[in-house]
């Protein structure tokens, strides 16, 4: 651990917020682009919001562990500035094409160098005790969650303006972002604590089969696997659901963006820093995932418009899980390859998109169509329950009967709580 100014992670958790606000942003917009562009409706536009983010999925799924790797040798602060020129690119694509096939390269090219919130995961371990991990990732997703609540309100009300006028707005945040972290942000691995960069372990399989050793590692990536394809309801499905089933507009979708994102700033910002203290990482991570599971179910049954509003609470909950298992994971490696760790992870969530984005975008665009057996727009609600069903599944056992360090030393957390 690296012994910095407290005021070391408040300037990541800047660069953080600023990059999840501009992807707030964008978010209730995009479906409005795709179609606009594509000349489809709505439910066929979701497809191509399946594919696209099937692009960046790929290329982060190849190139993560790269930055993760490069990260350890170069230090956490020049892989962020490269992170935030990809997604900038992407957005200055988003802003000014007319043609789908540029919205595809700003994708691949954000993917191939977007690993914002990983590399500030990396950051934070670099500076932070193991006893407080738990708590100051937790603080990673508020700031993540604050992000998300701002930045679809905002985006919603600038689409009144113009369609496009959102895009322009998340590029010129982007580059401001940039500038900010390469003038304030501090380095937080120093040079005596990097790593010799290695090819072999710079991509997906060397990443993997170097983690293997750690088995507590291989089996909690697995459970994390199901639940990260599950939340692509959110990321691909959302948007487009309720605008097809409630009929809500693009401020309206942003508003419930933002919701979210402010039930997820106060779950992982204050909830996580209460609950894993009292009840240990291994029973916050249980709970927190029984919670999706519950969460998807309410929403697939909702009815009206304020019954999505009210359910998203309990699934928002279940975001307690996610510090936790963070915690237990960054536990298990040595700080040397902290930033390995992460990339492989980034690369996980990557893979698990090469899934969960076409899957749950086919599954609401068959369950809304004509050729449908039933219509069913709930489809990939559904999906998602299952898949976080067998994530608590896999966490019950993996971690029964494994002793923690981090739980060792929860008296440690709750005093600095």
């Amino acid at each position: 651990m690296v012994f910095m100014p407290k005021a070391a992670q408040s300037f990541v958790l800047a660069t953080l917020f600023l990059d999840v606000l501009c992807l707030g942003m964008v978010l209730p917009v995009l479906p409005g682009l795709l179609s606009q562009i594509t000349g489809c409706t709505l439910s066929e536009a979701s497809v191509y919001g399946g594919w696209l983010m099937f692009a960046f999925s790929l290329t982060q799924f190849l190139l993560a562990p790269t930055m993760g790797k490069l990260s350890d040798r170069f230090g956490r602060r020049a892989i962020l500035l490269l992170s935030l020129a990809g997604i900038g690119t992407d957005y200055l694509f988003m802003s000014f094409t007319s043609g789908i096939g540029w919205l595809f390269i700003g994708r691949l090219l954000a993917g191939t160098t977007n690993t914002t919130f990983y590399m500030a995961t990396a950051y934070t371990a670099d500076i932070t005790s193991m006893a407080d991990r738990a708590k100051r990732f937790g603080l990673l997703g508020a700031a993540f969650g604050l992000g998300i609540t701002v930045g679809p309100v905002l985006g919603g009300e600038l689409s009144q303006v113009g369609l496009r006028v959102p895009f322009y707005a998340a590029l010129g945040i982007t580059l401001l972002n940039l500038v900010y972290t390469a003038f304030v942000v501090p380095e937080s691995l120093p040079v005596h604590k990097r790593s010799a960069f290695s090819w072999s372990r710079a991509n997906p399989l060397g990443t993997w089969l170097h983690l293997r050793k750690y088995p507590l590692v291989v089996g909690l990536c697995c459970s994390l696997c199901c639940t990260y394809i599950a939340v692509h309801v959110f990321h691909n499905v959302w948007a487009y659901f309720t605008a097809l089933k409630f009929n809500w507009a693009e401020n309206h979708i942003g508003y419930s963006f933002g919701l979210l994102g402010l039930l997820i700033a106060f779950v992982q910002g204050w909830l996580t820093g209460f609950v894993a203290p009292k009840l240990g990482l291994k029973k916050t991570a249980y709970i927190g995932v029984g919670l999706y599971s519950l969460g998807y179910l309410l929403l697939a049954l909702a009815t009206d418009s304020w019954m999505l509003f009210a359910f998203l609470l309990p699934y928002a909950m279940g975001g307690i899980s996610e510090p936790a298992i963070q915690s237990i994971l960054s536990s298990e490696v040595p700080e040397t390859e902290q930033g390995e760790l992460q990339g492989g992870i980034a690369s996980l969530a990557s893979a698990t998109a090469l899934i969960g984005a076409p899957m749950m975008s086919y599954l609401f665009a068959f369950f809304t169509s004509g050729s449908a057996p039933v219509y069913l727009p709930e489809a990939p609600f559904l999906a998602a329950i299952a898949l976080t069903l067998t994530s608590l599944f896999i966490l019950l056992r993996v971690l029964h009967r494994h002793s923690l360090k981090s739980d060792k030393e929860r008296t440690h957390v709750a005093a600095t709580i």
